[in-house]
């Protein structure tokens, strides 16, 4: 049996994978292509935010990230995660040094989160295009997680993964 490999993707590509953005559709591809026995999850943190996109956002935003809720597990196949085993103590413990350390700024508290719920969950590689998590100085994170016992993901953009990684 093959064992299961865990890629998160962030609230901002769930939101482009709502609106038909075609390099999404193209790194997702990319993955299953590469990665076969991998499947996509969406952390605690990235649900929380479409939540309140719902409840609080623009016209267009709310329609994407209705979309993305509604589309998550079907047809998408995507596997929500409600919680992380180590509880939520520690993911803010976690998200606070990353912050404490400069690698995301203090004021970005759910990007600190998302780093952290892939990091606990074991996530492979972690898909975002926000600047503050796919920007991140990748050697210093790992350094940092290390540090708290956990692995540290990939962190990769949808392009990087769609234009080169694609075959």
């Amino acid at each position: 049996m093959l064992k299961f490999t865990p890629i998160a993707i962030d609230t901002n590509v769930l939101l482009d994978l709502a609106a038909g953005e075609e390099l999404v559709i193209d790194c997702l591809a990319t993955i299953s292509k590469r990665i076969s026995n991998s499947g996509i999850i969406v952390l605690p943190t990235v649900i929380l935010e479409l939540r309140k996109i719902v409840k609080s956002g623009g016209t267009t935003e709310k329609r994407f990230a209705t979309k993305a809720l509604v589309s998550m597990l079907d047809p998408w196949g995507f596997r929500p995660v409600n919680c992380i085993p180590a509880g939520r103590g520690i993911v803010e413990q976690i998200a606070r040094k990353i912050r404490s350390k400069g690698l995301i700024p203090e004021e970005e508290i759910h990007d600190s989160f998302i780093v952290a719920e892939a990091a606990l969950y074991g996530v492979t590689i972690l898909i975002s295009n926000d600047g503050h998590i796919k920007n991140i100085d990748q050697q210093m994170l790992k350094i940092e997680l290390d540090s708290s016992d956990v692995d540290c993901p990939l962190i990769a953009s949808t392009w990087k993964i769609a234009r080169q990684f694609f075959q």
